[in-house]
């Protein structure tokens, strides 16, 4: 899983961007739906937060990739 920091949470439209802790390749923004944060509810995440992500083939641009597996990164996460 990689690490990265929440950018932007759009709540109203239920979706948010992840920036990338190792920059990535390309847009270091990558984007994740509110069906896509496990362990905690998508309205309890805020821009700042560390995130642990997966990242997958976004289904409706298959050659673009999103976040899937959101988790919040907590202290004893990071040993």
């Amino acid at each position: 899983m990689a690490i990265g920091t929440i950018k932007t949470i759009r709540a109203d439209k239920g979706f948010g961007f992840i920036k990338r802790r190792d920059g990535g390749m390309g847009n270091n923004d990558l984007f994740f739906h509110s069906s896509a944060v496990e362990g905690s509810m998508f309205d309890e995440l805020r821009e700042g937060q560390e995130v642990s992500y997966d990242e997958g083939r976004d289904d409706r641009d298959p050659s673009r990739q999103r976040a899937v597996n959101v988790r919040l990164v907590s202290e004893s996460d990071e040993g």
